[in-house]
């Protein structure tokens, strides 16, 4: 018999690897965003899986490969119940498989809510980074929405190398607030506070990370974030679609944040054309001196399958490499089509 394995690597190994790994994380994010827009990926809409009686919820499948010389494809599979929270449970769960580039077979399966984490994270870090120009002075930094992925975004910045003279936290939890507060203090950002209103928190900051459940945009007006004050859009419905029309624009991929009425969506509905879009982060990063300061600069991602893919095999090559996984030996008990006649 020809049986084919699975590696599983879960949740506790994948902590355990994560400190040690940002930093690399960082790097294999910005390569997969250059080979997607070389065209060596492979990435097609997000499926929606939603429920008639639950109309927050919902689960998404993540199809995607990416091509080149260590050829990987693979599908996110990720819930988001904002009511979990309410519980005190992580508003999403996942998981992430694997699959052979030549044969398709499954590989390696793997919990995906930490890899999805970090692959949001580094991605807000790294187009702060490009819209910045490099330049990491200590600005103050505003945390609107203050869960799981705020978290991970702050860390991401760490391990970049940043500091910032002050960190600004508002979350209608006064709760969740004050521990994204604590956890910056822990990391070494003691001037973190939590803001009494919105408009205290983004006032002054260089960098503002929106990180929340929104489900429609409540940022409005004519001057709520000033020239050359980077956004990062990473929960893509907070903000409305005026700042949207009158800020410069870039995205993870212009196609996947037209849909499902994010903060572009509806200003794309709105104003009907596409005109306020400037490029894409690889733009960015390709030619960094076209970004306009003179307005605000967002930064909309809807998150790409092939960055969670990149991820999950960097993390299945160190926990086979440490031995930090459980192996199947015959998750497929025999892989022939047809075995030999006998005698």
């Amino acid at each position: 018999m020809s049986s084919h394995p699975l590696t599983i690597v879960s949740g506790a190994q994948i902590a355990a690897l994560m400190p040690s790994l940002r930093a690399d994380i960082l790097s294999l994010v910005e390569t997969t965003y250059l080979q997607h827009d070389a065209g060596l990926t492979n990435n097609p809409d997000s499926y929606f899986l939603r429920f008639a009686d639950r109309q927050a919820d919902r689960i998404i499948a993540l199809p995607a490969a990416i091509a080149g010389d260590s050829p990987v494809s693979g599908i996110k599979w990720i819930a988001s119940y904002p009511g979990n929270i309410e519980r005190n449970l992580q508003r999403a769960s996942a998981v992430l498989l694997l699959n052979d580039y030549e044969t398709g077979y499954p590989v390696a399966c793997l919990e995906a809510s930490q890899i999805s984490a970090a692959r949001t994270a580094a991605s807000a870090v790294i187009a702060a980074r490009a819209l910045s120009a490099g330049r990491r002075p200590a600005m103050t930094i505003a945390f609107v929405g203050a869960g799981v992925i705020a978290r991970a975004i702050f860390d991401f910045f760490m391990a970049d190398g940043w500091t910032f003279g002050q960190v600004n936290v508002f979350d209608l939890d006064a709760a969740s607030a004050a521990e994204l507060c604590r956890h910056a203090q822990a990391q070494g950002s003691h001037n973190a506070q939590a803001a009494q209103d919105l408009e205290s928190a983004i006032d002054g900051a260089g960098i503002v990370v929106f990180a929340t459940n929104a489900g429609q945009p409540y940022v409005t007006g004519d001057s709520v974030f000033a020239p050359g004050q980077i956004v990062l859009n990473v929960s893509l419905r907070d903000i409305g679609p005026d700042i949207i029309w009158r800020s410069f624009n870039i995205f993870d991929d212009v196609e996947h944040c037209m849909k499902a009425n994010t903060s572009p969506h509806l200003t794309e509905q709105k104003y009907g054309d596409r005109s306020f879009v400037n490029g894409t982060l690889a733009d960015v990063l390709n030619h960094p001196e076209q970004v306009d300061r003179s307005r605000p600069l967002i930064f909309s991602p809807f998150g790409l399958g092939v960055l969670d893919i990149a991820v999950g095999k960097l993390f299945v090559e160190r926990c086979l490499e440490t031995g930090r996984h459980t192996c199947i030996p015959d998750f497929i008990p025999d892989t022939r089509r047809w075995a030999p006649a006998a005698g």
